[in-house]
């Protein structure tokens, strides 16, 4: 199955946002309201953007860390279809905001950021978590991280565990080669389509990419 393409929408401004998914929404299948853009302009930018793109995956990337069975219910009362709960929650949280998930016909995502085990990870499984989000923080790509034979051994595992992964964490074009052995369920692409000088024909290229290997 060939991955999906999610575009984060980090802007600090829905009207940045908008603008900056408005040439490329053809080509992406799964729209990220990034904690960022949360932040700035609250659950009202997931009820917007869902508004004008009914048909695509929305995300909220609200990195849960508490009080599931609460905030949960809100992303999806905004309109999101997928929602992130962050790895350190506990595994109640995490229950919860699956619990409330599965009623509604949605689903979670625990986004390893951060110190994680692959303990945790059992755990999460025997919960009844399906999608995990890999995660290169954008500190960690400032002091110059790159992808290495760690991140392709840890991303297999999880995927051997029966989890569908999302990688994400300045993923470039020429990146999506480096997990062509794995079958990656999502590559999440920020800046580098953002900031592209023809946004559209970079997340094509994500596309034309991804169908080289998967």
């Amino acid at each position: 199955m060939m991955p999906k393409l999610q575009i984060a929408l980090d802007n600090l401004s829905f009207p940045e946002a908008v603008k900056a998914l408005r040439d490329v929404a053809a080509e992406i299948d799964v729209i990220e309201v990034g904690t960022i853009l949360l932040c700035a302009e609250g659950k009202r930018a997931v009820e917007y953007l869902k508004t004008m793109y009914p048909d695509k995956i929305v995300l909220a990337d609200a990195k849960i860390a508490d009080a599931g069975k609460i905030i949960t219910p809100m992303m999806f009362d905004a309109g999101a279809d997928w929602a992130t709960v962050i790895c350190c929650a506990e595994i109640p949280t995490i229950a919860g905001a699956l619990a409330v998930a599965k009623e509604r016909g949605k689903d979670i995502q625990v986004e390893l950021t951060g110190h994680w085990t692959f303990e945790q990870a059992a755990e999460w499984k025997k919960a009844g978590v399906g999608q995990v989000v890999y995660h290169r923080s954008r500190d960690a790509q400032a002091a110059g991280v790159n992808w290495g034979p760690a991140d392709l051994e840890k991303v297999g595992r999880l995927c051997e565990m029966g989890f569908q992964v999302t990688v994400t964490g300045g993923v470039t074009v020429e990146d999506v080669r480096f997990f062509k052995e794995l079958p990656i369920y999502v590559f999440i692409a920020g800046r580098s389509i953002r900031d592209a000088a023809d946004p559209r024909q970079a997340a094509r290229q994500f596309k034309e990419e991804f169908a080289k290997y998967w």
